[in-house]
């Protein structure tokens, strides 16, 4: 359940087979044993159960890459309006070290990946380039910012794969500036903050990287809180997996809205239940494949398997906006239906927002 731009192919194909299967056990007992549409619905709910269940109990992941050589992450104080340069120059020069080690470690992809994040022209809050590393980064004035989105990005988000999370930043950046209205200073913040599940692994169908990612959004989002004007309005951009950690971090946030994009669920039944003040969104394209994710929860062995309630159902409560026919990398595509909703939504134009 990778993040916006990112691939999703495995996890594709394993939400056909499970639709696919079900599809066919149905068929076959129909053709059989005439059973009630309720037995059929049974079965069904049972056997996607299943099939999520194997997803966790059969490994599927590859060997784990080698362990890439970086420095420790700078060592910074709290960030004040007063000290962001100096924790962007700080994270840069950590980068351009993390670059220089990689290539010297033989890896040029990564190499690549740490000198873009050293550019000149780059803000970072934090980079730590060790293993599969972890990132926050700010595209316009955070000290000034009075309307500020901030992204949660879902599976095989990392520093290798960072590129593709910036440019989903980036275009966000780029839409909110132009339907600001004067006098209006947005900001974006890509929150790389916790390590991702794979989309092909024994981890991304639990809510495990989740509740271990949760408590350092809570303590970003409130340390943004301090960074920024106290007029400033925060909204929450979660996609896919990055839903699910956004679910078990939303207990009082200090966010004024949260949207969730090409959600699997969030492991809350309910919109009530994810215990917030904030106004909460959720949309999915016409072409997402999420849309043939089970939607159930098994708790397993002491694991939760599932993100129960869709986010995009009547059931779960959400305020359901436009997001056209984007597949499940398209949300933050320029000129969509659903990025010019994001933006409408951080700007707090919600009388603006078309909703599904």
């Amino acid at each position: 359940m990778g993040h916006a731009p990112g691939t999703t192919a495995a996890t594709a194909t394993t939400g056909t087979v499970a639709t696919g299967t079900a599809a066919t056990a149905t068929t076959v007992t129909t053709a059989t044993t005439e059973p009630q549409p309720g037995r059929r619905r049974h079965w069904r709910r049972a056997l996607l159960a299943a099939l999520l269940t194997a997803a966790v109990v059969v490994p599927l992941s590859g060997a784990a890459r080698p362990e890439i050589p970086a420095p420790p992450p700078a060592a910074l104080g709290p960030v004040t309006p007063a000290t962001l340069r100096t924790a962007y120059a700080a994270n840069r020069a950590d980068a351009a070290e993390a670059a220089r080690m990689a290539a010297a470690h033989g890896d040029p992809h990564r190499a690549a990946a740490d000198r873009a994040i050293a550019a000149p022209s780059r803000q970072f809050l934090t980079f730590d380039g060790r293993g599969g590393g972890r990132a926050v980064e700010v595209l316009g004035d955070l000290a000034r910012a009075d309307r500020i989105a901030v992204l949660v990005p879902g599976s095989d988000t990392s520093i290798d794969t960072y590129a593709r999370f910036h440019t989903a930043a980036a275009a966000l950046y780029s839409d909110l500036t132009h339907r600001a209205p004067p006098g209006t200073r947005p900001a974006v913040v890509a929150w790389l903050g916790y390590d991702t599940p794979g989309t092909v692994s024994t981890t991304v169908t639990t809510t495990g990287r989740a509740e271990q990612a949760a408590p350092g959004l809570r303590t970003f989002l409130r340390q943004l809180r301090a960074t920024t004007p106290r007029r400033a309005r925060v909204a929450l951009l979660c996609h896919s997996y990055g839903s699910v950690v956004c679910g078990r971090a939303a207990d009082r946030l200090p966010v004024d809205d949260l949207a969730l994009v090409g959600s699997p669920g969030t492991g809350a039944d309910s919109a009530t239940a994810l215990h917030t003040r904030a106004r909460i969104w959720a949309a999915r394209g016409g072409d997402d494949w999420v849309a043939h994710v089970p939607h159930v929860s098994v708790d397993l062995f002491g694991t939760t398997v599932g993100f129960g309630t869709d986010p995009v159902t009547p059931a779960f409560g959400a305020r359901v906006f436009d997001a056209g026919d984007a597949d499940h990398s398209g949300y933050f595509t320029p000129g969509s239906a659903s990025l010019a909703n994001l933006a409408r939504i951080t700007l707090g134009e919600t009388s603006e927002v078309t909703r599904a």
